[in-house]
């Protein structure tokens, strides 16, 4: 036993030191994506078992067979990383997947702007002191037809200084049918009253009428709120009071009227076969004083919160200390303006904007896409490959019920144990690949299949 022991100790001296092992070339690319604290502690952990470990491992003593183990054991950290995916899930602007893919040529020309000082708060004509979001309010007036706009890092910021400017302290009807929660537990009612300002329910959850809102108003009140239904929809015995029903309401009692659009689509998205979503134009033409949407949603751009309509109203919350907490920063700015201005191009617009590039897919195109997938995985033992019509949505609160018809590879096997493993496997892969199991078998909807040779790069390490 102490022959043993002693052996063990020996073996265990063996074990390279922890620079050794983060010099040898296989584990310093690991460290280079990862980064080199990060990578040594994981070398430490790893050494850590193997102590514990009779006998060791052959690959123990070799510096470079440790690239694997840490890799392995980074993997699987909570939270590991950002690297990119390929979201086959038939979500379209998935919340976990980072929403909107962003335009090419918006990202380089953010970057190709903001790696070198700029004029973000400096006007170059006059040599003072700038306006950080003037070209952003420009494009936005331009695309809305709004008095004047504002932007902060995404809507329910948006939400949450609206109504600390206007609304602190005082009373705004909200319809129960729209007291909205969203992903992550986030729930209107409790924004509201972060924004200092008192819920007044009106109506019930499935009819609300305008003398409900009526009845609500008082010396209190603040403003008149509609918010978009995001990722629900109530059908049957309905009643909802429609946006020029709240404007003239407003009117009557001189009270603003505020919605919240939600997803905030620029175009009409019946062009992609889609549901009507009222633009902002077209609810600041129905009257609406403020429209508060996303950036990257339908507008297909970065995380931000747009605030478009009455010039003095959006003056008053570009004064609240609270806007400079939330303001958004340069490379968010420049990313937005990149973005906006292939607005201003309606005829090219689709092609320059990701989320728009996938909605306006052809079967042909998905097809094409799909017999190269389902060739790459041909060969997998035991899986039964096929294309199949699929159903894509858009995700992310925008238009909740709504499909558009698209093809997605399946994949079946005997049973759900190595379902699961496969559709495992192929979130291990690098880059990424994320599907969804549903009916017995994995889904890779073609939609999301870009570029297609990576894709099926990516594929073919499974076979």
């Amino acid at each position: 036993m102490a022959a043993s022991h002693r052996d063990a100790k020996a073996a265990h001296r063996q074990l390279p030191s922890v620079d050794a092992v983060l010099n040898a070339p296989e584990v310093a690319t690991v460290a280079e994506d990862w980064g080199l604290q990060t990578v040594k502690q994981a070398v430490r952990a790893i050494q850590a078992q193997l102590r514990e470990t009779t006998p060791l491992p052959a690959w123990a003593a070799t510096p470079a067979a440790y690239a694997a183990p840490v890799e392995k054991r980074l993997q699987e950290m909570p939270g590991h990383g950002y690297v990119s995916v390929f979201n086959l899930t038939g979500t379209l602007v998935h919340t976990n997947l980072g929403r909107s893919p962003l335009p090419q040529g918006a990202v380089e020309a953010a970057l190709r702007t903001a790696r070198r000082p700029l004029a973000l708060e400096y006007d170059l004509a006059s040599g003072r002191r700038g306006d950080r979001e003037g070209i952003v309010a420009h494009r936005l007036r331009l695309l809305t037809g709004a008095e004047h706009a504002t932007v902060v890092n995404n809507n329910a910021a948006a939400l949450l200084l609206l109504l600390n400017t206007l609304a602190q302290q005082r009373e705004v009807p909200v319809s129960r049918g729209e007291l909205i929660e969203i992903g992550g537990s986030f729930r209107l009612p409790e924004l509201m009253e972060r924004a200092g300002c008192v819920l007044r329910e009106v109506g019930t959850t499935n009819r609300t009428h305008a003398a409900d809102f009526e009845n609500a108003i008082s010396d209190r009140t603040a403003l008149l709120l509609k918010a978009h239904p995001s990722n629900y929809r109530i059908e049957g015995f309905v009643r909802e009071v429609g946006v020029r029903e709240l404007v003239a309401i407003g009117r009557r009692h001189g009270l603003p009227v505020c919605i919240d659009a939600g997803s905030g689509a620029l175009l009409d998205m019946r062009r992609f076969g889609l549901a009507y979503e009222p633009t902002p134009n077209a609810l600041l033409s129905a009257g609406a004083d403020l429209v508060t949407f996303s950036g990257d949603k339908l507008l297909g751009g970065g995380q931000a919160g747009i605030v478009v309509g009455k010039r003095d109203l959006i003056e008053a919350m570009n004064v609240n200390p609270l806007k400079r907490a939330l303001r958004l920063d340069k490379l968010a700015l420049t990313l937005l303006d990149a973005t906006l201005k292939a607005y201003e191009d309606e005829a090219t617009v689709a092609e320059k904007i990701p989320l728009l590039a996938m909605l306006a897919l052809p079967m042909a195109e998905l097809q094409r896409r799909g017999e190269q997938v389902a060739e790459a995985l041909r060969h997998l033992r035991e899986g039964q490959v096929a294309i199949e019509p699929a159903a894509a949505q858009l995700g992310s609160g925008a238009l909740p019920g709504e499909t558009i018809p698209s093809l997605a590879v399946t994949v079946a096997f005997a049973n759900d144990r190595r379902l699961r493993a496969f559709e495992a496997a192929l979130r291990h892969l690098r880059p990424a690949v994320v599907g969804r199991i549903h009916e017995g078998r994995v889904w890779l909807d073609m939609r999301g299949a870009e570029p297609i040779d990576e894709l099926v790069a990516a594929l073919e390490q499974v076979r």
